[in-house]
Order: structure tokens, then C-alpha cells, then sequence
């Protein structure tokens, strides 16, 4: 089969070079715990938005349509002005977690629209308007707003009346791997001629501030009017334009005048927008500096549009006209010749959907630094940090000093590393780009990450909080999309999984029955009470989520060792060992009071330093983790290990077909069994709770808390001031326990809801068409745990495919999105869903673990193909 000009270079030996150039550049710097060194902890305080244009950033840089090298020591982002904001829009404006009715929330409008893997062509496009932009307002009304109310957006304000807005687009097309041709097209939907100046900018990040003795790079003026920056790693780096433009420089300095009062740099970081925006001296007559600016002034005609064209190129004297076009069509052809073969079989919309769930993943890989060591020791020249810090945030994890290209959950609103986010991230990442997938989950589980005792990081605001152990499962399905050879590799996560693993069950499980805990474990509040909260007189949350997690974890270390076994069948010692801890939670989920005969489903439990307990009797997502814990052993694998074999042999004939912890036969001449924690039995009664409209079914998938509660709140009586209830929200939560914009108290959550109809098919593989239940729940229609797990998926990929009307589920209410051309087919993927009618909620740039709908899709195209004549 020939291979495309992409896939060569994902796969070429080049491959490294081809990446060092890429969207690195964040959308948000500030408000980071990166870059908070005050003695609170108050990160969104410390750092606000006022600063960003004025204040240097220790750890990253953040901008618009931004790139930088895969060091970020060289920047480049686009800056606007429609002549009436009070500052340039230098980067995306939005709500601190303290300002938002919901928590923190990005008020603007872009997207990712197109991205190849090594980022040889990259589309972004924004929607700028052209009346003031509306920062005082949007404050101040959102401030007003309670948590009952909806969020107060951008378009609400009007500012988008009568399409009054600059659409901007933005290419980015590699001619080779250090030579870029930029193409900016500014369209005016509006009714009148507007004026838009737009100002590509080049800077360096600072390090010579943080790093003493570090040499300071430069940008300088070429007489032809380019930018030619220099830096001692780098190299020479040349941003040139058609020569029409102003080029303008400063120092990417803090402007200690503007914040503190003090004296300092003349040309400091926010120079060129006080220079742009009200005419101030405060750039560089020499031209030179370490932040510059090509200023262009457009006049763009009601309904027409302009172009702007660049070249960032390591050529001493970039031309635009070498072949600029030919490299500007290439790989934009190169770039659907590409999505094309991994979308064949599918719709237009269904490869569309594909396409734009890969480009905001491609789009939120990072550039992340953060040495925690010396985040809170200080750097050297500097004021010392205040000395709270070192009893606060983080301080148990020293020894992580993280500097890579990170695939991020959402850019702006997430824009960290979050660890079980990431490894759904690179289940989808394994289709376009497996070299990249499986360096994140090496290098989230390896030294200088992963803590010394085995805990994974889970993300800057705590590192210390305990996350759901998927990453066990994340590898196998990585390994197996990149074609099942690489065990080095799986060996290699093996190996620091096995680390992790002992943590988790010396940390959530101390006393070794087999029945686990671990708080929030990133479903916030989906429980009466904060559930990672200590709770008193020796009381212990033992928890069903907790446990599945633990087995689905055992399951996949399992099904590794059984891989790795192959060629090394020294390795029947650690399947024993995994297969000996499924076996001692199994039987925990039979006699710990988690699972509920007479409801038929699991619940988390509260029991009393003399074993007694009550369980939290809450229908939610928690019961049905346990769902997810299976393992498929394959009878010739067996075979060849005696010892496991038996072992497996006696755990069948114990539990029989119908006992609790059991297995499923393989369905007729499969040559493999399905081992999974909840058998048949219980498994049709929990189906009958998920599988109804009226309880966990939803429109567009499986809500994450029961709907029975959305008008008998669910209370928990811990005495007359203590009680505390909980009721079904199908949109942002209305309560503050545990902060944030994140609700799991009845909106669809993609990565459980993809974890349970893969859990489904298994089962269904397993006992193939024998076995059905009713489904939905009341409607009198049966239907296998694959025809489950299918409904499950077209339910939720739905949510972003045109119905009928051509109306995409996710828009919900807004008409713009809907119902405007020229904005309803630019997907924006959020962060949860609302559990009536799927409206898109949270943050809007979550592709990370959003984009998992481009899996559904292509497992679906897959089926098609095996079925096709």
C-alpha cells in the first residue's frame, strides 16, 4: 500500500524534525500554579488577565493562533486591534474560577480547525468583534449571576448584532521542517468597511531573568523590513512579510511602572500594545529587542476579506514567493489525503466530526515546565518566595521537574497536564500519531513525573490527588492501535504500572481485603458530600468506583502480562500476581456490602472501626465503574502457562457461570473467555438501571447520576445538622462542593460512557447473540450487550452529527452555533453534556478526553468494512 506524504513523515525518520515546530504555545499563562508565588495559594489572584500584557511569565508563554519550538525559547502568536478596545487582544479573555457563576470560563470564540500530526498544516480561525469588546460587562454581570443561573456568554452581551465581526483564519503550511508559510485571512461579515490592525508577533520566552548568566537573544530589523531573531541554541530565525508593514520592537520585560509603580524597562512586554493602542513611545526606535511586531493596517470592505502572507523560516532571507502557494496547496491536500484514509467508510459529517476532534487535540499539545523544586525554593537573584509555600501546594512532589510537549485537556481552561485525562487523550492520539501517545504515557509514568513510592501526578493544583489508575488500559489500547509490536515499549510502562499498582493498593486499600477508596477520584461531586474529604469519629468511605478502578487496572495488567508472556514466559509470575489481586477484589465485591441485592446495583459504603457499615444508596456512575473491570484470557495464551491456568480453571469451577465475580464462556470457537468482575446476573440488573430513560439513559448516553432524583433528592441523615442530599442536575451544578465548572450530578461524561460500551463489547463478543436483555429498560425490546454498546455509541456521537433540521445536539439553545453558516459545522468540543438534551457545558476546548467520539466513529467505520461484501 503506498503511503501518504503525511503518514511518511509520522513514520519517517525525520519525524522528530518535522514535530519540532508546532502549536505550543498556550492559549492561557496566567492564573497557572505555575506561576503563582504568593503565600495563599491563590494562583488566579496572583496572576490575573490585567497582568498578562504587562508581566513576564517564569514557566510558559501563552498567545493567539501561537507555535513555538518544541523548547519554546522562540514564540510567535497573532495580535488584534479593531481601533476601539481598551488593549490589544494579545490572548483569549475569560473568568477566573472566583469570577464565573460556574467557575472559570473562557469568554470568547475560536477554533481548531485542521491539524495534521506532525503539523505540517494547521488551520485556527477566531471571531473578533468589532464593537468594544465587553470585559467590564461580562465581569460584572457574571458576578451577579448565582449558581442557578445560566452563564452570561459573549454572545449574549450583542456585541455580535448585525455580524459586526472580523473572521479570521489562519494557516500554517511547512515547506520543510524549520520553514513555515503563514497565510491570515481577516473576512468582514459585517454591514460597513472596519479597519482591523493585525500584528504577528515574534518574542522570546524570557530565561535570561530566571537564569543568571544566561545569554539574552535578539530580534532585529532587516533592511527588507523581516524580523530576524537570534538565539544560541536556535539559531537564526527570520519572520518576513510582504514589506508593507511596520515592524515594531520591545522587551518581553515586565513593566514594573504600570504594576508595582517602580522604575523599569522603557520598551517593556506591554510596549507595543501602549505604543498601538494610544500612541505612547514605548518602542524601540534602534529596532531591537526580545518581543517585535509586524503592524499591519487593514481596511477590509463590508463583506469582503484580506490576506496577509508570512514566511517563519530559518533562511537568512525567507521569499514568499518560492513557491509559497505550491507549499501552501500541497499540504493542504496532503492534509485530506491523509483524513481520508483514516476516515474511509465513513459520512461526510462522520468524518468530519473525526477530523475536527483530532485537529483540538493536535491543537492542545503544550509546552509544559515546571520544576517544583524550584518553583518553591526561589530562583537565584531573586526575592525568595514567602515561606508558607514551602507547607503549602505541591511540596511533596520535589522531585518533579517536567519540561516536554504535552497534550493538555482544554488550553485554556486546563491548561496543565491532568494524568487520567491524558491517557484517554492518548487512546485517541494512537490513530494519527502512536510514536507521540505512547511518550506521554511513558513519560507521565516515568522518573521525574511519577512519585518515588509509585502515585502518578495528577495535576498542578494537587499532584497528590488520587486519580483513576486507567493507564494500565490506555496502554494496551495504544499497543494494540499501533499494531501490537512494540512490546520494548509495553514492557517499559509494564514495568513503572507495577510500581503504581503496589501505591494504589498500599494507598486506597490499607487494609487489604480488596475493597478500595481514593476521595473524589476525579468525579467531583458526584457523591452527598465531598467524598475526598476526611470524615469523622474513624468513619471510612469505602467506595464502589474505587474498587472497579482497581480491578479494571488488575484486569489490564493482567491481559499485558499475558501479551509480554509470549516471549517471555518468566512473566506467568506477575499474571499470577494480577490475576491473584482481580480474585481478592472479586470477592470483596461479593461480601463487603458494596453490591446491593435488593436494588441490584453497587453503592459506596460508610462503615464504622468495628466493620459495621450503611451504604450510600445513590444510583450514579460510581456503581457502574465495576461494569468496566474485564479481561479477555485467551485459551491458547493459557495453555502455555500451567500455573495461571489452573488457577483460572479452580476461580471458574468456585464461582460457576452465574456466581458473583464470575466469567462468561467465549462464544463458540473464540478460543477465549471473558473474565470480568460483575457477572451475568448482576449485570442485567445494573442494566436495568442504565438502560432506563427515567434513570441513567440519556438522549445522547449515560448520565453520570440517576434522573429518578431530579425531584426526590437522594438525602443522607448523619444527624439533624448534618444531613446532606443530592439531586439530579443535568446541567452545571448548582452547588460549590468541590469548586470548579465541573458537575457529575447527571450530564453525560464521554470517557466512562466510552469506557462502559467497550466494556459491553466485550461482554457481547463473549456471549454473543445468546444472551439479551431489555433495552431500553420498559420498552418491551430486547437487545445484546453489542447492540447495547452500538445504541450507546450512535447515542452519543449523535451529539455532534446534524439531525433532521441539519441541528447539531450539542449547540443547544444557541442560535448562533445552530443555525448560522458560517458557525454551525465549527465544532467546539466541551467538557461534559447536559443529560436531557445533550447541550455542550464545562470548558469548550476539552477535546482531550471529548475527542474520544472520533474513536466511537471509527470503531463503527471499522465494523462497517468487516461487514461489507
Amino acid at each position: 500500500m503506498t503511503v501518504g506524504a503525511e503518514q511518511g513523515r509520522v513514520q519517517g525518520d525525520d519525524a522528530s524534525a518535522w514535530r519540532r515546530w508546532g502549536p505550543y504555545l498556550s492559549e492561557r499563562a496566567w492564573g497557572t500554579v505555575r506561576e503563582d508565588y504568593s503565600a495563599d495559594g491563590d494562583a488566579w489572584r496572583y496572576f490575573p488577565h490585567d497582568h498578562a500584557r504587562s508581566r513576564t511569565y517564569r514557566w510558559n508563554e501563552d498567545g493567539l493562533a501561537g507555535l513555538s519550538d518544541d523548547g519554546q525559547r522562540l514564540c510567535f502568536a497573532l495580535a488584534f486591534w479593531n481601533g476601539v478596545d481598551p488593549i490589544l487582544k494579545e490572548r483569549a479573555f475569560g473568568l477566573t474560577g472566583p469570577e464565573g457563576n460556574h467557575g472559570e470560563d473562557v469568554k470568547e470564540y475560536w477554533w481548531f480547525v485542521d491539524s495534521t500530526p506532525t503539523h505540517s498544516w494547521m488551520r485556527w480561525r477566531y471571531a473578533y468583534p468589532q464593537r468594544a469588546f465587553p470585559y467590564e460587562d461580562l465581569v460584572r454581570e457574571n458576578a451577579r449571576r448565582t449558581r442557578h443561573d445560566p452563564e452570561y456568554e459573549l454572545l449574549d452581551t450583542g456585541v455580535f448584532a448585525e455580524d459586526r465581526y472580523f473572521d479570521v483564519t489562519v494557516d500554517y503550511a511547512k515547506a520543510s521542517p524549520d520553514d513555515i508559510c503563514i497565510r491570515i485571512t481577516v473576512v468582514n461579515r459585517g454591514p460597513e468597511d472596519a479597519v482591523l490592525h493585525v500584528l504577528p508577533t515574534l518574542w522570546f520566552r524570557d530565561t535570561w531573568t530566571w537564569r543568571p548568566g544566561t545569554p539574552v537573544p535578539t530580534i532585529t530589523a532587516t533592511a527588507a523590513g523581516a524580523l530576524a531573531a537570534t538565539h544560541p541554541d536556535l539559531g537564526s530565525v527570520v519572520l518576513a512579510g510582504d514589506g508593507t508593514a511596520e515592524p515594531l520592537f520591545c522587551d518581553n520585560a515586565t513593566n514594573t511602572g504600570r504594576l508595582w509603580g517602580i522604575p523599569g524597562s522603557a520598551y517593556p512586554k506591554d510596549g507595543i500594545n501602549d505604543h498601538v493602542v494610544d500612541g505612547a513611545a514605548t518602542v524601540n526606535s534602534a529596532r531591537t529587542g526580545t518581543k517585535a511586531a509586524l503592524h499591519h493596517v487593514l481596511a477590509v470592505p463590508a463583506g469582503g476579506s484580506h490576506e496577509v502572507r508570512l514566511r517563519l523560516s530559518a533562511a537568512v532571507a525567507p521569499d514568499l514567493a518560492a513557491d509559497w502557494e505550491g507549499t501552501m496547496s500541497a499540504r493542504a491536500a496532503e492534509a485530506d489525503d491523509f483524513y481520508a484514509e483514516l476516515t474511509q467508510g465513513a459520512t461526510a459529517d462522520e468524518a468530519h466530526l473525526v477530523r475536527s476532534a483530532m485537529a483540538g487535540m493536535l491543537w492542545s499539545k503544550q509546552y509544559y515546565a515546571y520544576d517544583v523544586h524550584t518553583w518553591l525554593a526561589g530562583d537565584p537573584g531573586q526575592p525568595p518566595p514567602p515561606a508558607e509555600r514551602r507547607q503549602g501546594r505541591n511540596r511533596r512532589w520535589q522531585h518533579l521537574d517536567a519540561e516536554a510537549v504535552v497534550s493538555m485537556p482544554d488550553p485554556w481552561e486546563y491548561p496543565w497536564f491532568a494524568a487520567w485525562d491524558l491517557a484517554f487523550h492518548c487512546v485517541t492520539l494512537a490513530h494519527v500519531d502512536p510514536a507521540f501517545a505512547k511518550q506521554q504515557l511513558a513519560m507521565v509514568l516515568g522518573a521525574g513525573w511519577m512519585h518515588p513510592t509509585g502515585q502518578v501526578p495528577a495535576y498542578e493544583w494537587d499532584f497528590g490527588a488520587v486519580n483513576p489508575p486507567v493507564h494500565a488500559w490506555a496502554a494496551l489500547h495504544v499497543f494494540r492501535t499501533d499494531g501490537g509490536t512494540d512490546l520494548p515499549w509495553l514492557r517499559q510502562v509494564f514495568e513503572r504500572l507495577i510500581v503504581n499498582s503496589t501505591w494504589w493498593v498500599a494507598r486506597n486499600d490499607p487494609e487489604g481485603d480488596g475493597t478500595f477508596s481514593g476521595g473524589f477520584l476525579g468525579m467531583d461531586n458526584i457523591g452527598p458530600f465531598d467524598r475526598g474529604a476526611a470524615l469523622p469519629d474513624g468513619l471510612v468511605l469505602e467506595q464502589a468506583d474505587a474498587t472497579g478502578w482497581m480491578a479494571l487496572s488488575c484486569a489490564s495488567m493482567l491481559e499485558i502480562a499475558l501479551v509480554l508472556s509470549e516471549s517471555d514466559p518468566a512473566l506467568e509470575d506477575m499474571a499470577l500476581m494480577f490475576f491473584d489481586l482481580f480474585t481478592l477484589i472479586a470477592d470483596a465485591a461479593e461480601t463487603s456490602g458494596l453490591w446491593s441485592e435488593d436494588d441490584g446495583f453497587f453503592y459506596d459504603r460508610i462503615t464504622r472501626p468495628d466493620g459495621s457499615g450503611w451504604p450510600i444508596e445513590v444510583r450514579s456512575m460510581s456503581g457502574v465503574v465495576p461494569i468496566f473491570a474485564t479481561v479477555t484470557l485467551r485459551e491458547d495464551l493459557l495453555a502455555r502457562l500451567p500455573r495461571l491456568r489452573a488457577r483460572v480453571t479452580r476461580f471458574r469451577a468456585e464461582r460457576g457461570g452465574d456466581a458473583g465475580g464470575g466469567d462468561h464462556e467465549a462464544a463458540s470457537g473464540s478460543g477465549a473467555a471473558l473474565l470480568a468482575l460483575v457477572e451475568p446476573g448482576r449485570l442485567r440488573r445494573i442494566l436495568r438501571i442504565v438502560g432506563s430513560p427515567g434513570e441513567m439513559l440519556a438522549p445522547h448516553g449515560v448520565r453520570a447520576l440517576s434522573a429518578a432524583y431530579r425531584n426526590a433528592p437522594y438525602v443522607l441523615h448523619a444527624g439533624a445538622e448534618n444531613d446532606t442530599e443530592i439531586d439530579y442536575e443535568p446541567a452545571e451544578s448548582t452547588n460549590a462542593l468541590f469548586g470548579g465548572n465541573s458537575n457529575w450530578r447527571g450530564p453525560v461524561w464521554l470517557p466512562v460512557n466510552f469506557l462502559l460500551q467497550q466494556a459491553l463489547r466485550r461482554y457481547g463478543r463473549a456471549s454473543g447473540a445468546q444472551e439479551t436483555v431489555e433495552y431500553p429498560t420498559g420498552s418491551g425490546e430486547h437487545a445484546t450487550y453489542s447492540a447495547i454498546a452500538d445504541d450507546l455509541s450512535d447515542r452519543l456521537t449523535r451529539l455532534y452529527l446534524p439531525d433532521g433540521h441539519g441541528r447539531r445536539p450539542v449547540w443547544g439553545g444557541q442560535e448562533r452555533f445552530a443555525s448560522d453558516a458560517s458557525w454551525r459545522d465549527a465544532l467546539l468540543f466541551y467538557e461534559y453534556f447536559n443529560g436531557d438534551d445533550g447541550a455542550g457545558l464545562g470548558a469548550s476546548h476539552q477535546t482531550g478526553w471529548t475527542g474520544l467520539l472520533a474513536n466511537l466513529v471509527l470503531e463503527r467505520v471499522r465494523d462497517r468494512r468487516s461487514i461489507s461484501p
